[in-house]
């Protein structure tokens, strides 16, 4: 007797390599929501965190509100850092309505995964205050990625509604003593050209690490400028 196609999955996403694992999960993504989302739901209970990143992944294929609930209920729980940012980016698929939740894991955790995730969708958003917001907070981040992540987002925001704010803080940046915020900026400014980021180019241009000078020169070139 032939076994049922959803319980062979169900075994088959619980296998103990990787690549079956993928491969049931590509095959359940063939089915209706009505049918993979409950495999979904149970899969995200088990104690293993590489099923329950296995099973957010799954989430993204299904924008439905019983997908939408489960993925909002796992950012509120969920504590290993993988599958929360693994989340974020299956939540990222339901559009506007997730970006308050986006913005609250960034707000309430403290994983460079987790919050270099969050930046980066948000990047992809018009949603420029709260990317200004949480930029703002990367900034004060101990994890030297996150806070370049934060200006790199600085400078997608020059070309935004809120240029203005985000030059002011990419100026005080330009000051930093890390040289690698420094370094950050310079790349950063490549995004304007009016009068503020061209003096900030030029005063990059004479720094003392030369990462710095070289990247300010790399910019200026772009513009057409020596």
């Amino acid at each position: 007797m032939n076994q049922d196609p959803i319980e062979q999955i169900e075994i088959n996403l619980r296998a103990e390599t990787l690549n079956q694992r993928k491969e049931a999960l590509d095959e359940l993504a063939e089915f209706p929501a009505e049918i993979a989302v409950p495999v979904l739901q149970r899969l995200v209970s088990e104690r293993d965190f590489g099923l329950r990143r296995l099973a957010v992944m799954g989430f993204g294929n299904y924008t439905t509100e019983a997908s939408f609930q489960t993925l909002k209920q796992i950012i509120e729980q969920e504590k290993d850092p993988n599958v929360l940012a693994e989340a974020a980016n299956s939540l990222f698929e339901f559009g506007d309505r997730a970006i308050p939740i986006l913005q609250k894991l960034f707000e309430v955790s403290n994983n460079w995964l987790v919050r270099q995730t969050v930046i980066s969708l948000l990047v992809e958003t018009d949603c420029y205050e709260i990317l200004l917001s949480v930029a703002t907070l990367a900034l004060q981040d101990e994890t030297e990625t996150v806070k370049q992540t934060g200006i790199s987002a600085l400078g997608q925001l020059l070309k935004s509604s809120v240029k203005d704010r985000a030059l002011d803080l990419l100026a005080q940046l330009a000051g930093d003593e890390n040289w690698r915020s420094r370094w950050k900026v310079a790349y950063a400014l490549q995004n304007s050209q009016d009068l503020q980021a061209r003096g900030l180019i030029a005063k990059l241009q004479q720094d003392e690490n030369y990462r710095v000078v070289a990247a300010a020169l790399e910019v200026a070139s772009d513009w057409g400028e020596k």
